[in-house]
């Protein structure tokens, strides 16, 4: 009866002795700093590939302000197009760009909506071309990878 009182007590002393924690903030990766369109002011090469991002389909130029103004895209054998920054919010920016004729597909309308990021010095992100066709394939997703060009 000793040994079952003495096992007892040791069971209940382990179960409410405080586990060892750490501070909650140790757990969690800083937050990315906050964009600024000054960031990413300037020209950039810009690739965007397929939604695999193993094949480039277009490589283009890309302006940008560090205002939501005057930034503009430049596709091969074209004249610039006008760019619109829709929003920055946290570390992304989202750029529209036309309706436009499409790259790939002659005749057709096309207008991209593009959210990008900063990492590691490159802009990389992600785009959705939407054609204006009553076609089953009326949108393209894909990414895109950029570096600044010197100045």
């Amino acid at each position: 009866m000793r040994r079952l009182t003495l096992i007892c007590c040791a069971a209940l002393l382990v179960g409410c002795t405080p586990a060892d924690e750490q501070a909650a903030a140790d757990t969690y990766a800083a937050a990315p700093a906050t964009l600024s369109l000054a960031d990413v002011a300037g020209t950039w090469t810009m690739d965007a590939k397929n939604a695999a991002g193993d094949s480039t389909l277009v490589q283009y130029q890309m302006v940008a302000t560090n205002t939501m103004d005057g930034w503009t895209v430049t596709f091969p054998n074209r004249q610039p197009q006008p760019a619109r920054v829709v929003a920055v919010a946290g570390d992304s920016v989202v750029v529209d760009i036309g309706p436009y004729e499409s790259m790939f597909r002659p005749g057709v309308m096309v207008s991209t909506r593009s959210v990008s990021r900063l990492v590691d010095g490159k802009m990389v992100g992600t785009f959705r071309a939407r054609y204006e066709t009553t076609a089953a394939d009326s949108v393209l997703w894909g990414t895109h990878e950029g570096m600044r060009v010197a100045q």
